[in-house]
This record gives C-alpha cells, structure tokens and sequence, in this order.
C-alpha cells in the first residue's frame, strides 16, 4: 500500500480530521492554507512534493496542490466527508473506514480511476475520453511488465506520432500520460521513474508496483506469466 500516494493522502487527510475534529474551508470552500502546507509535507507525493510546490510558490493554495484539490473533490463525490458551517467532516461513510487502509484502496481507487474524467482533472464522468479502460490495462500489464518508456507505451496504443520538419508538442502521448499513465501512478499501480533530467512523457519510465499484481486480475495475465517461463 505504501506505493500509492492517492492511499496515503486519504489516510493523512482522515488521520488529520480525527486529531483535529475537521479541516477549515476557506470561503470559496476550499481547504485552508494551513492545513494545504501540512499536507504538502505530509502526502510527500511524486512530483508535488514540499519541496515542489514551494518551489514555485511562497504560499500554497489549494489549488497549488493539484493531487489535493482532486482528493478533495473525491472525498465529496463519494460521500466520505461533507463541508458543514466553513468545515469539511467526515461523514458515518468516512469515520467506518478509518483504519482500514485496503478497503479505503479497494473503495477510493477504483473511483478515481474509472469515475473522473481525467483529462479534466477534477470534473467527474462516467467515462475516459481517451479510450477503454480494459484494453489500457490490458496492454500496460504487458508492456510494462519490465518497464516501458512512455513513447513506446504510446505507439504501442496509438502507433507512430505524426512528424514535420520542426519539433512539435505530441497531444496523444501528454492525453495518454493525464488521461492513464498519471492516474495509475497516483493510484500506486505503476512508478514513474524518478530522477530523470528531462520532463518528456515519450522519455520517461512506467514500471508496475507490486500493488499492480496484487490488486488487478487481467485477461493477459497468462500472457505475463508465460514470458517469464521463456
């Protein structure tokens, strides 16, 4: 479980309102900025980290932190917490899975994959935009099975990108990398290889988590485990 950061945020978050009773609300009805700062030290998660966010900003906002705008949103959408007179509690649904880390997994995750529409962040919908869900899964449980770049991931999905003369910004590979990619990492299915010099999706590196094996049942399983006999 410690692989997934989305996991972690809601187990920070529960853990912080039964401390403190309840997180403030800013008027606009986002979380305060104190509880944002705790929360940027706390979740420590890839890419938005303390040291990321405040980087690039001298206060934070919640809307600085994008993981926790959209665990926000999440915990509302799915009836755990509630805002009440400038607060944000939880609700029965939320206090009944304090301490339970694997159903909150089991409960939160499949939600967040399936349930928003990524490719807006935190708007909710009924479906990806980008394609199917099974297939996504299906083929990344293959292909990254050993690790795989995010430029083959792509052509292995979508084929080659167009080329020009000049350099040009691939929109299929950034959908794939906000639409899948990303929200797998959030979720703790796949790590995005940390360190690299450069911040090109084509270049950076998918590996499933052992959380991956652990959660999912797939068609190409078999396909998995017959490679590793070869």
């Amino acid at each position: 479980m410690s692989f997934s950061p989305l996991l972690r945020g809601v187990l920070k978050t529960f853990a912080y309102v039964q401390e403190h009773g309840s997180i403030g609300l800013t008027p606009s009805k986002a979380f305060k900025r104190n509880f944002v700062h705790w929360a940027a030290a706390e979740f420590d998660w890839p890419g938005h980290t303390e040291a990321d966010l405040f980087a690039v900003n001298k206060v934070l906002n919640e809307w600085d932190f994008p993981p926790l705008e959209i665990l926000h949103d999440l915990m509302i959408a799915m009836k755990l917490g509630r805002h009440y007179k400038g607060e944000f509690r939880l609700t029965k649904a939320g206090q009944a899975l304090v301490g339970y880390p694997g159903r909150i997994f089991g409960t939160v995750v499949p939600f967040f994959l399936f349930r928003i529409n990524h490719a807006n962040l935190s708007r909710f919908d009924d479906a990806p935009i980008l394609g199917n869900w099974d297939v996504f899964l299906n083929v990344l449980n293959v292909e990254a099975e050993d690790g795989a770049t995010g430029a083959h991931l792509r052509r292995v999905l979508f084929g080659e990108p167009e080329t020009g003369p000049t350099p040009r910004y691939d929109e299929v590979m950034g959908q794939l990398y906000i639409q899948v990619l990303r929200p797998l990492c959030w979720a703790g299915l796949l790590q995005q290889e940390r360190g690299a010099t450069s911040y090109r999706f084509e270049e950076a590196m998918f590996m499933k988590t052992p959380l991956w094996r652990m959660a999912l049942r797939l068609e190409t399983d078999g396909m998995v485990r017959g490679a590793k006999r070869h």
